[in-house]
């Protein structure tokens, strides 16, 4: 690999080791801190002229303060002469705000991906986008990883028999049925209804057989857990013998910890796009590492290789 530098904001440490260390490169060095007056002040410490600068950041909160970050360290290494500037963000924040879907509301994705451009970003390499969709609000490049085959690996690694697939709404079912393919099992769908004028989605029953079955639900991300853990509780009413999740962003905010803890799961299987802090850490979640397939798409963009022979 040649003309190439990695560098780590200040979250995504431990995210850029493991892959520094995958494609045996240093990391780059840069100085972050903020001044008195709140303001952030980062200095690329080494010189990146002429070079394929990737800079990598995780948003875990305060989300905004690792995207002002993330722009100022972009800025910092376009005006350094990098001859490329490539962001790399395991989970894409605001991606959930990916429509215009109620009156006088912004569509913040694409807010995003107008600020990362602004500053100087030449590609974007991220990971199961809430909707693929986002991918499309970008003018430069953008790499859209999948955490699908690393999931795959792990349960196929369980040797589970009698497993179903559940989608958790009708939404969900395509992927659901890309993962039922694989495993070459039956797939269940959730039945979700509205009930009065709050606009909540209550799940009622199932669609399929689950009783005396393994239950594996697959989701892009779980947020406050409300509706994976709903669905495991319901799963586990209609005679599911045990009930499995898995996701590639473990967001985990609010009362996330305590709803999985007390539900029916028995193991939520999350990867690394966001750093699981101590306190989060439970019985009940296994942490996947997704770093391996960043280093080897970095790899293959550095020598004008194929990302999708990465999955074959």
């Amino acid at each position: 690999m040649e003309n190439i530098k990695i560098f780590a904001c200040k979250s995504a440490e431990n995210f850029t080791k493991e892959i520094c260390d995958y494609l045996k490169l240093p990391m780059g060095k840069i100085d972050s801190f903020k001044f008195k007056n709140d303001n952030n002040f980062i200095q690329i410490k080494e010189t990146v002229r002429e070079q394929d600068v990737y800079i990598i950041q995780t948003v875990e909160p305060p989300v905004n303060e690792r995207i002002m970050e993330l722009l100022i360290t972009i800025d910092a290494a376009k005006r350094a002469s990098a001859r490329r500037v490539n962001v790399v963000l395991p989970y894409f924040p605001y991606s959930r705000s990916d429509k215009k879907d109620q009156p006088r509301i912004p569509v913040t994705a694409k807010l995003m991906a107008s600020l990362i451009e602004a500053a100087g970003a030449n590609r974007v390499i991220t990971c199961d986008l809430h909707n693929p969709a986002i991918q499309a609000y970008f003018n430069i490049n953008c790499d859209r990883l999948t955490a699908q085959n690393l999931l795959e690996a792990y349960f196929k690694s369980k040797n589970i028999d009698d497993m179903v697939i559940v989608a958790t709404d009708a939404g969900s079912s395509k992927k659901a049925y890309k993962y039922a393919e694989y495993f070459n099992c039956p797939i269940a769908m959730i039945d979700k209804r509205r009930e009065g004028n709050d606009d909540r989605a209550i799940a009622s029953t199932i669609i399929g057989d689950v009783k005396g079955k393994t239950a594996v639900v697959f989701d892009d991300e779980v947020d406050t857990a409300g509706s994976i853990t709903e669905t495991a509780n319901l799963l586990e009413k209609f005679g599911a013998k045990k009930i499995y999740a898995g996701c590639t962003h473990g967001v985990l905010s609010g009362p996330a910890i305590e709803r999985i803890q007390k539900s029916a799961i028995s193991e939520l299987v999350v990867t690394n796009t966001i750093p699981l802090p101590d306190e989060k850490k439970i019985d009940k979640i296994t942490v996947l590492s997704i770093a391996g397939l960043f280093a080897e798409a970095i790899k293959r963009i550095n020598e004008a290789k194929p990302l999708g022979d990465m999955y074959k």
